[in-house]
């Protein structure tokens, strides 16, 4: 059988990234391997550094999931430091964290996602005169307007960290930065005119309606109950999604990895997450194990290292002969196997029952993937407003004093816009002796492993049929639904 080879370079994703895709006569996709194409040394750089360096130099692993990275080196000083931080520093911490999840949702899916719907392959298909003038690039309704709701939400990481990219507030015990009265009133009023946008523009209803909207068919009865449902950015997607049968590509592993949380204060001083850590597979749910977290480097250019994180070390190999190596992520797994990650993963851990039912019927695909992070905010607006709330009381507590670790093995492991972040420190004689960073795009788009097994994207890709090889629109809408972010999987080398 005729097989085309190729290697397209894949846009508008954060960082680097190529596809090498084998097609058959016709153009079926039959092998793929997604290659990072950069090294990060991150890892390297802690080494024989204090345990507070992690606060500074960890969320500059990326500009855009940085309160990510932060949150997970602060959890993971946390531990070693054997403290649990007051509920204020907590709601604070969450505040920050699920503001930066609002952001990159949104995003994403109306800057990067969309403006595929703009391309000549769609050009005469149904609903293309509407993408056009939702979705062009800088020029669409739609496009200017996220970037204006969403520039003024983060203004509140800045409010209460300080800056935003790149803020250093969160400590081992807490956060450095007390929030004044008027700091909390100001957060109040971003957050009220932001769920006033989602509701209007992106939803086309309230929170409580969308709530209510738990099956297939209760969708269908949602999208023609009004006009103002279906002309939404939630209802056009839905009928532009469907018109163009995203509903079906893209099935991926069906396994998926959420780390849970943020983990709420509540009224009794408990905490609960707002999504449960585990793992949702068509067998069940199971709850989440760091232990069983690996990282496999068989096919990644990286000498051999023991799986788990705190034993293992990022040790490049760009010189080695193995014809099997092929990419610079590495490739983590569960229990020895592969799991997408994201959105989608949260939803399904939560128990959502529009998208439990859907998965178990269908799998995934490139539509339910995007439809997850499209209303993944409706679920983190409620959390945030009442993180916000909770700060405002007398006598607030930020901080609790801590003793700094001489020896420490610990983890920080958070959810990140693109899903579960992990963060593995170990402390000698007062220094970091070791640190591990596991991203969530290294889950999505991780090579193969030691058994041949394809990471998440590569295997939702296997079997996409491309009608043009000179634009394989179809394929990279498969890869973009899991929201690539290369730069936190990989940073520069310099090869003598």
């Amino acid at each position: 059988m005729a097989r085309t080879k190729t290697i397209i370079p894949v846009n508008r994703v954060e960082g680097d990234l190529e596809l090498h895709l084998e097609l058959d006569r016709d153009n079926v996709v039959t092998a793929v391997k997604s290659v990072g194409t950069m090294y990060r040394g991150i890892e390297n750089l802690m080494r024989g550094r204090g345990p507070l360096d992690s606060l500074v130099i960890t969320p500059r692993i990326c500009g855009i999931c940085t309160t990510a990275h932060l949150s997970a080196a602060a959890k993971a000083l946390d531990m070693a430091y054997n403290v649990v931080i007051p509920a204020d520093a907590l709601r604070l911490r969450n505040v920050t964290l699920m503001v930066e999840l609002l952001q990159n949702d949104l995003r994403h899916l109306f800057m990067l996602f969309m403006p595929d719907f703009t391309r000549a392959h769609y050009s005469r298909r149904p609903l293309y005169a509407e993408a056009m003038e939702r979705y062009r690039t800088l020029k669409g309704t739609s496009t200017i307007q996220t970037l204006q709701a969403t520039k003024k939400l983060i203004e509140i990481i800045a409010i209460l960290g300080g800056q935003w990219p790149h803020s250093s507030f969160m400590v081992p015990g807490g956060v450095v930065s007390v929030p004044s009265g008027s700091d909390i009133a100001q957060c109040r009023h971003i957050l009220a005119t932001f769920r006033k946008w989602y509701e209007k523009r992106v939803l086309g209803c309230t929170l409580e309606r969308w709530s209510e909207v738990a099956t297939w068919d209760q969708l269908q009865a949602w999208l023609n109950e009004e006009a103002a449902h279906r002309d939404s950015e939630l209802g056009f997607f839905i009928r532009l999604c469907l018109a163009n049968g995203l509903d079906g590509s893209g099935r991926g592993h069906d396994r998926f990895i959420s780390a849970g949380g943020p983990d709420l204060p509540q009224p009794d001083g408990a905490v609960s997450p707002l999504f449960p850590a585990g793992v949702f597979t068509s067998q069940g749910v199971v709850p989440l194990d760091p232990d069983k977290i690996g990282e496999d480097v068989t096919h990644s250019f990286f000498k051999d290292t023991p799986l788990q994180p705190f034993d293992s070390w990022t040790i490049a190999d760009p010189y080695s002969e193995d014809t099997r190596k092929y990419s610079w992520a590495k490739a983590p797994r569960y229990d020895g196997q592969p799991a997408e990650t994201g959105p989608l993963a949260d939803l399904l851990m939560a128990g959502a029952p529009l998208f439990v039912s859907w998965v178990r019927s269908n799998g995934a695909s490139v539509f339910i993937r995007e439809l997850a992070r499209l209303v993944r905010p409706a679920m983190l607006l409620p959390a945030v407003e009442r993180c916000v709330s909770g700060m405002a009381h007398a006598n607030p507590q930020y901080y609790r004093d801590t003793r700094t670790p001489l020896s420490a093995r610990s983890f920080g492991i958070v959810t990140a816009p693109r899903g579960i972040l992990g963060h593995w420190l170990v402390v000698k004689d007062g220094k970091i002796d070791n640190y591990q960073v596991i991203t969530p795009t290294a889950w999505n788009g991780s090579p193969r492993d030691r058994n041949g097994i394809a990471g998440p994207w590569e295997e939702a890709v296997m079997g996409t049929v491309v009608q043009n090889p000179d634009d394989p629109v179809e394929v990279e809408q498969v890869v973009r639904s899991f929201d690539p972010c290369m730069v936190c999987t990989v940073h520069a080398i310099k090869l003598a």
